[in-house]
């Protein structure tokens, strides 16, 4: 993790950015040179990142966060789904997890009762594969197709549901 501190540090004692130390500290390795050799780009940009440097070091924290730092590959799973539900940490590694799981998770939540919407969103499939997956859930008996009063489809997982209450607007 970088530190906006140490990065103003460097910058400091960088001739207040002109030999770009900071740039350096971050990552920024070809800006970093740029600096060094121009003075900070005639101290514009030195002026520039004292006042962008905690969002610079932000960036840097996330850059750093999406790549393997052994082999400096892109992490094997897409960085926008680090903090999706669809994922648990297992063993200190990131493992996405199974489409039915986060269906059940959602399920709970919501009383036991899913739109093919809801799940594709929460499961982060498509809707058709969302259609595919409560089906089979229906077929093998885990779930319920009903019809609402207004005409929409909703699948009902009956151990998910709340048991103290009715399932309303059926």
């Amino acid at each position: 993790m970088y530190s906006v501190g140490i990065a103003y540090l460097l910058w400091l004692i960088s001739g207040f950015g002109a030999l770009g130390f900071h740039r350096f500290y971050l990552g920024k390795i070809p800006t970093g040179l740029l600096w060094m050799f121009t003075g900070g780009l005639g101290m514009v940009g030195s002026v520039y990142d004292f006042l962008t440097l905690p969002g610079q070091v932000r960036e840097a924290n996330i850059r750093n966060a999406l790549y393997d730092r052994r082999t400096q590959q892109p992490q094997q799973e897409s960085w926008r789904y680090a903090n999706d539900a669809n994922y648990k940490v297992v063993n200190g590694k990131q493992e996405k997890e199974s489409p039915e799981r986060v269906i059940l998770k959602l399920a709970k939540e919501n009383n036991g009762i899913l739109t093919v919407s809801e799940v594709a969103l929460g499961a982060n499939v498509s809707i058709d594969e969302a259609k595919k997956i409560l089906d089979t859930l229906v077929t093998k008996g885990f779930a319920e197709l009903r019809v609402r009063k207004s005409g929409s489809l909703v699948y009902v997982i009956p151990d998910m549901a709340d048991k103290d209450e009715p399932l309303e607007d059926f």
